[in-house]
Parts: C-alpha cells; sequence; structure tokens
C-alpha cells in the first residue's frame, strides 16, 4: 500500500485517550491512513471489543495493522503482544483473547511476539496507558514494515490466552446458544447462523413463528428477511449482516424493553 492503513479500536470513549493514541500513530506514520474502528466499547468487556475487530478487520486492506485495546489487566503481569496473521496483517494489543477471533477471521496466527523492544516503544512507559505508550507507536512501526521479530521473543501460537464466542448446540428440536453481543441499537446477537436453527427446527421461511426464551423472558416472534418486514416495534428474529442468528425490534431497542445482556442463556424453538 502506498499509505499504511492502521485501524484502532478501544474502550476509551472518544475524549482525549484516543485522540492521542492516533497523534501518537500519525506522528511515526504521518502518512497512515487511520479507520477508527471505535471507541466506545462497553468498558472492560474484552469480548465486546473482541467481537468488534472479529466483524470489522476482514473489510480492512490485507496487510493493515490494527491496534485494540480493552485492558483491565493493563500494568499487570498480562503480556503485551503482536500477532503476524496469515492474511498479512499485525494485530497488536493486550494478550487477554482480544486479538484473537479477529485473528482467526485473518486465516489464523502466522506467528506472536511479547512486546519488550523499548526502542520501538515511547521512551516513557506509564503502568496505565500502554495503549499510548506500547501499542500505538508498535502498531505504526508495523505497519511501516519493520519486522514483527525485531519487537520482543516469539511465542507459541497456543500459549496465547484463547477467547471463543458462544457455541450452539441443537437438542430436543431447540437451538440452545447464549446473548454474544448487544449492540448501539439494542439489537442482540447470537452465538449462532441460521444453518445452526434451520438443523434445529427445519426451514425457516419469512414469517416463520419462533419462540425465544431469553433468561426470564419467553417471547413469540417470527423469523424475518429484515426488520421493515414487521410492523414499528414489532419484534424478529433475522440473519443480521456478519450471519449471525440475531434479535430485534424495529426501530427500537430490544435489549432494554426485556433486560437482555450478554451471556444469558437462549433457546430458540419453533412456535
Amino acid at each position: 500500500m502506498d499509505r499504511p492503513v492502521i485501524s484502532l479500536l478501544t474502550d476509551f470513549g472518544w475524549d482525549g485517550p484516543a485522540a492521542i493514541c492516533r497523534a501518537v500513530i500519525v506522528g511515526i506514520a504521518p502518512d497512515a491512513q487511520v479507520v477508527d474502528i471505535g471507541h466506545d466499547v462497553r468498558k472492560f468487556a474484552i469480548r465486546d471489543g473482541a467481537f468488534l475487530l472479529w466483524c470489522a478487520v476482514p473489510y480492512l486492506p490485507p496487510g493493515s495493522a490494527h491496534v485494540a485495546v480493552v485492558d483491565p489487566g493493563v500494568g499487570t503481569d498480562r503480556r503485551p503482544i503482536a500477532i503476524r496473521t496469515a492474511r498479512g496483517d499485525h494485530l497488536v494489543g493486550p494478550d487477554n483473547g482480544l486479538l484473537i477471533p479477529a485473528a482467526r477471521a485473518l486465516g489464523g496466527i502466522d506467528a506472536a511476539h511479547v512486546l519488550e523492544n523499548h526502542d520501538l516503544m515511547l521512551s516513557r512507559i506509564t503502568s496505565t496507558f500502554h495503549g499510548r505508550d506500547i501499542f500505538s507507536p508498535i502498531g505504526a512501526r508495523l505497519a511501516l514494515g519493520t519486522p514483527i521479530e525485531d519487537v520482543g521473543p516469539a511465542v507459541a501460537a497456543n500459549d496465547l490466552v484463547d477467547l471463543r464466542f458462544p457455541e450452539p448446540s441443537v437438542a430436543d428440536g431447540a437451538l440452545e446458544t447464549a446473548v454474544l453481543f448487544v449492540d448501539s441499537f439494542g439489537n442482540v446477537r447470537l452465538g449462532g447462523r441460521p444453518a445452526d436453527l434451520e438443523q434445529a427446527i427445519g426451514s425457516l421461511e419469512p414469517g416463520r413463528p419462533v419462540e425465544l426464551t431469553i433468561g426470564p423472558n419467553v417471547v413469540s416472534t417470527t423469523w424475518q428477511r429484515t426488520f421493515g418486514q414487521v410492523a414499528e416495534g414489532q419484534s424478529l428474529l433475522y440473519e443480521d449482516s456478519f450471519g449471525l442468528v440475531s434479535f430485534a425490534d424495529n426501530q427500537g431497542n430490544v435489549a432494554a424493553r426485556l433486560g437482555i445482556v450478554a451471556d444469558q442463556r437462549v433457546r430458540v424453538s419453533a412456535a
């Protein structure tokens, strides 16, 4: 690429810390195109950040660098790492599982290294802002072509902290899964794809009645292709833009209405 592409995802909010990370990146790589995946990840929610990173990285150019910081263990003995993926991208962030689903989406881990080369970091390393002091400068240098081997010693991929999304299962004519993510609209993303649901209940035709049990809620709704196929305020089950089974209210917030939160168990059956 004529101009390196560096993505940035944090739970910092859109105030000073996120802008400072951008400033560090462009100070090292002034021609870089910095793509903000988002900075309003739910605070300390590593899996939320991992999900959003997983969603975004396939759409960035091959060979991009991706800096991700959702790091409740900052300053502890958790490791700072960089990963080179099979597609040629680099992922930089804490070794807490945040980077692993994105690495899988980019073909898997080709190499992983612990960040120990202080010459590639800022001159002063604080205990609470590794996004600025370590991850942003090393992400920028990797985007400019610094070999990953220069950042520090190699670590085996299976020695990294893993993170996997909820796996669906089929039992007794129902799909058993969990809430993976609640987005800013209040739409509820589930662990599982339409093929999993079809295995449980059969063909998914628009308008087909289904029943969801989410936490204490038992909800009758329908399978639909898109939001506008039901009246405003009505709920629907559908395939979202990333291929997952999701639950929503048309022009409403189903998570707030029903008190749905991440990790609640979900059962979907024919009505």
